[in-house]
């Protein structure tokens, strides 16, 4: 039996498609809307304790260390009935230290442990093509590798139990930073008259071009900010980048001012949206709306 808890707009997608392989799951998840779906597919119910004390392998992909924290070691958590040799993957976006720390708690009680963030958003998640950055032994990232071989399309040992997280953030600041880039550019593009269709057409085949500008320009451009990575969770990722950065003395100039972007959006209720709802930043700073050309595009 293997355990999965967190089943939100990652998690509910990668459970279902372990199913679908014919993995069989314990789920948890506060919602108990995710976990009713998930048991009509054939998923099994259980509290973290259950899951500590039924499954083999266990998958965790928490909004963030804390969560990930209570869920294994707060009271009736998973490791406290997990048998050593048992195998914990957490798949969340958290810090390094997190990890690190999850690590050594679990060690103590004969648990291996694995970080291994994802990156492709909802969509990778439905389709199993996430990308996996693992840390931690070669061995039980091995172990695991039938289970992320269904649920993406690659994983990489980045090295021991920490890298993962540390490749994560890596991965966020280039994503969200790329989204920034793309709709400072684009509201620039709109308010000089061009068709942003056009535009993204014709830069789309050079070296602009890059999986963020065809994931978010098309939802921007259908205003469509449902969310395949909520804003909540990047500007906590970006948070945490700046926190590991800070202890390490590396300056991060651009991430700090994206930051404080996302700290503007949070004010102004944004952070339920798709981080291509940067975008929205920028419009208000120009009062220019980047959309369809059909659609009025100047604001008041």
């Amino acid at each position: 039996m293997t355990g999965f808890i967190g089943l939100g707009i990652m998690g509910k997608p990668m459970a279902e498609n372990l199913l679908k392989a014919g993995y069989p799951l314990m789920v948890y998840d506060l919602n108990e809307e995710a976990v009713n779906a998930l048991c009509r597919l054939g998923a099994k119910a259980g509290t973290p304790a259950e899951i500590g004390k039924c499954c083999q392998q266990i998958f965790t992909i928490l909004p963030n260390g804390g969560v990930v924290k209570e869920v294994l070691f707060g009271e009736d958590g998973a490791a406290c009935a997990m048998k050593a040799g048992t195998i914990v993957c957490d798949m969340s976006s958290v810090t390094p230290a997190e990890s690190q720390y999850c690590q050594n708690q679990l060690k103590e009680r004969g648990i291996r442990f694995v970080d291994a963030p994802v990156s492709g958003g909802e969509p990778g998640a439905v389709q199993g093509t996430l990308a996996f950055m693992a840390g931690g032994r070669e061995e039980d990232i091995l172990a695991l590798t039938p289970y992320f071989d269904v649920m993406g399309t690659s994983v990489v040992r980045i090295g021991d139990v920490g890298s993962g997280s540390v490749a994560k953030l890596a991965n966020q600041v280039i994503v969200n930073m790329t989204i920034a880039s793309v709709s400072e550019a684009f509201v620039l593009a709109v308010k000089a008259g061009a068709d942003p269709e056009k535009v993204f057409q014709a830069i789309r085949g050079g070296l602009a071009g890059s999986a963020v500008l065809e994931a978010k320009i098309p939802m921007i451009l259908e205003r469509n900010f449902r969310p395949g990575g909520k804003l909540s969770i990047n500007h906590k990722d970006i948070k945490n980048v700046l926190a590991a950065a800070h202890e390490m003395d590396v300056p991060m100039p651009f991430t700090s001012q994206l930051f404080e972007v996302m700290q503007t959006l949070k004010v102004g209720g944004h952070m339920d949206e798709d981080h291509g709802g940067i975008v929205q930043y920028f419009e208000a700073l120009a009062k220019t709306r980047v959309c369809k050309k059909k659609e009025k595009q100047e604001s008041s």
